[in-house]
């Protein structure tokens, strides 16, 4: 890792934090301590990728679909997150990490928006590293949510449709600004996506990892940038044309 290329590194890593629940069950314990345990890692993961030199993380912290799990493990994640955010604060200022959320985070609790938008204001402006967390977000939703803003701007006459492109659609985005994802990266073994990034990650590349999210850890995260960085991205050119582009650079 230490000899990896930066220029060959991510700008953006994007992690479905699967397998807390696994986790636990692994070990007799109850759901929220998988949660709990899954919560200190994204401090060493984040650590891992400013040391890195990555500009853009973003965690799939709470989907949409999430909203159908037991009201008692809703709770208790909403009260991690709270805890998080409450413990984190200082430490996002003192190191310049700029905080940014993703989702239809106006449905969460009241004292959790107040939070959440406390600390974007307050970290606005640091531009090094941001952590992007997606809370309450879905692809599908957002797309839809998407799709319902330039209708609006289309009959108010403020958006031309013939000259709509995909350069366009990206503003109407939750990530509006936020460049896409290079690396997506799922633990526990599951290959799938669930409904995370959908339109954002079509060039992404895919790691899935067998670790659950409790036992990745900051040498797991950049055994996936070594993967990453051996891996040739061609964007639908051929080999051969990305070499002699890179002989004429």
């Amino acid at each position: 890792m230490n000899h990896l290329d930066p220029q060959k590194l991510p700008r953006h890593v994007a992690i479905i934090m699967d397998g807390n629940g696994r986790w636990a069950k692994q070990r007799n314990l109850p759901r929220i301590a998988g949660h709990q345990r899954g919560a200190k890692v994204i401090d060493s993961t984040v650590e891992a990728a400013r040391e890195c030199g990555i500009q853009y993380l973003t965690l799939y912290a709470f989907s949409v679909e999430n909203w159908n799990r037991p009201k008692v493990e809703i709770k208790a994640l909403m009260g991690l997150l709270e805890t998080y955010l409450k413990n984190n604060f200082a430490k996002l200022l003192e190191e310049k990490i700029r905080l940014k959320v993703i989702g239809r985070y106006r449905e969460l609790p009241k004292h959790i928006q107040e939070l959440l938008q406390k600390t974007e204001e307050a970290t606005a402006e640091f531009d090094s590293f941001t952590l992007c967390l997606a809370l309450n977000y879905g692809a599908r939703t957002e797309i839809v949510d998407a799709v319902r803003k330039l209708a609006k701007d289309a009959s108010e006459g403020t958006l031309e449709v013939q000259d709509l492109n995909y350069e366009m659609l990206q503003t109407y985005l939750y990530t509006d600004g936020i460049p896409d994802p290079d690396l997506m990266i799922r633990t526990s073994g599951e290959s799938r996506l669930s409904n995370f990034l959908l339109l954002q990650s079509a060039y992404s590349e895919i790691i899935f990892c067998s670790e659950l999210w409790p036992d990745f850890g900051s040498e797991s995260f950049k055994n996936a940038l070594a993967e990453y960085a051996s891996r040739e991205r061609r964007y639908g050119k051929t080999t051969e044309q990305i070499v002699s582009s890179a002989s004429d650079a």
